[in-house]
């Protein structure tokens, strides 16, 4: 069975220096039908103006990733982590404990585009962690950047669960086999998709249960697609 959440449904709000968009409730946005799918809790679509961001905060027991779509996003912590993430790049942080951080757009004239991801963690008390690496994704293959045991060179992730990347030229297909009693969630970050057979475009989501074969073609436009598959427990 396959459930589109589509991008327009999603929550919204335009503070000025941020426009984010929010696929499952979040802060001031809620909807109980939407409070999240297995372990995914947040997936946050933002647009972030020049020299401006999100100011110091704590977070505790969240599992946080972060990807940019297009721009940089200059990070602090207070473990003392400092970095900037481009495209290509995924952060990954434990707030475990309690971790403060702040996400800054450190260009005076490009916007930043981003997603931010939650997920809940195995368990709670976890010491917090912070890890950011670059993945070269191959054209019309899923690359696995998070996962539970740290699998082909990927980031540790304190949950039953496998993040991949995906990247399809025009035309393109792939596909991936769900293990049984396995779930999945699909969103697209670019371009469009067909889900087995279900239309998807660029901000729109999908979950996924009882399915055991996923397959994946890439829309017939101009542009390249781009995906995020969750493999879940």
């Amino acid at each position: 069975m396959i459930k589109v959440r589509n991008r327009q449904q999603r929550g919204h709000a335009n503070h000025g220096w941020l426009d984010t968009y929010h696929t499952f409730s979040f802060a001031d946005y809620y909807d109980p039908a939407n409070m999240g799918f297995r372990a995914l809790r947040v997936i946050n679509e933002d647009f972030v103006q020049p020299s401006m961001g999100f100011g110091m905060h704590a977070h505790q027991d969240m599992e946080i990733l972060t990807f940019v779509l297009e721009g940089a996003l200059e990070h602090r912590d207070s473990m003392g982590n400092g970095s900037v993430i481009r495209p290509g790049d995924v952060q990954h942080m434990s707030a475990g404990t309690g971790v403060r951080h702040s996400e800054y757009n450190p260009s005076a004239t490009d916007p930043v585009h981003l997603l931010q991801i939650w997920i809940l963690p195995e368990k709670k008390g976890i010491e917090p962690s912070y890890d950011q690496r670059t993945f070269q994704n191959g054209n019309n293959k899923l690359k696995l950047v998070a996962s539970h045991d740290a699998n082909d060179g990927s980031l540790i992730l304190h949950q039953d669960a496998k993040i991949f990347q995906g990247k399809l030229q025009k035309g393109a297909t792939l596909s991936h086999e769900l293990s049984p009693q396995r779930h999945a969630w699909l969103q697209v970050t670019r371009g469009g998709v067909k889900l087995n057979g279900i239309e998807l475009h660029a901000g729109d989501g999908a979950a996924i249960t009882s399915e055991n074969e996923l397959n994946i073609a890439a829309a017939t436009q101009p542009e390249n697609s781009e995906i995020l598959l969750f493999d879940l427990a």
